[in-house]
């Protein structure tokens, strides 16, 4: 007879996922892969850091990010809303008014991201170093 109780109760792990956790981004059609994915391409991070300053506009957010194209934000935006990274709320305003900012999910994932940013640009002469030994030893051609 099946257990009546909730807590006893195990869930399966989503498909593609390894059996003895729940989700692992080293399976191949473990869904928390897109979800990093989302978070770590170079727009994705881009955006999530930008939005740690506050509640942008669509235009004022492609014009923080530089270099972004408008299709490639829309369509981050679009990934990270799906995630529940960011909310857009659209008001009926004329012209209409569309603002993103970060849900409180985002606010965790991006304040962990900002760590990994400020690491990286701390850390970037060594970076640099480590490229001009690097081209040094492997030239061109």
């Amino acid at each position: 007879m099946a257990s009546e109780n909730p807590a006893e109760t195990t869930e399966e792990p989503p498909s593609g996922c390894a059996d003895d956790l729940a989700y692992d981004v080293f399976a191949r059609d473990c869904p928390s892969r897109d979800a990093l994915k989302h978070v770590t391409d170079r727009w994705g991070s881009l955006t999530l850091g930008a939005l740690l300053d506050g509640t942008f506009r669509f235009n004022e957010l492609r014009r923080r990010v530089q270099g972004v194209s408008e299709k490639m934000l829309a369509q981050t935006l679009h990934a990270l809303e799906r995630d529940g990274l960011v909310h857009r709320e659209a008001q009926q305003t004329n012209p209409p008014r569309v603002d993103y900012a970060l849900t409180p999910l985002g606010h965790q994932v991006a304040h962990q991201l900002q760590l990994l940013i400020a690491l990286v640009e701390d850390r970037m002469p060594q970076v640099l170093q480590a490229r001009e030994r690097y081209d040094a030893r492997h030239p061109a051609g």
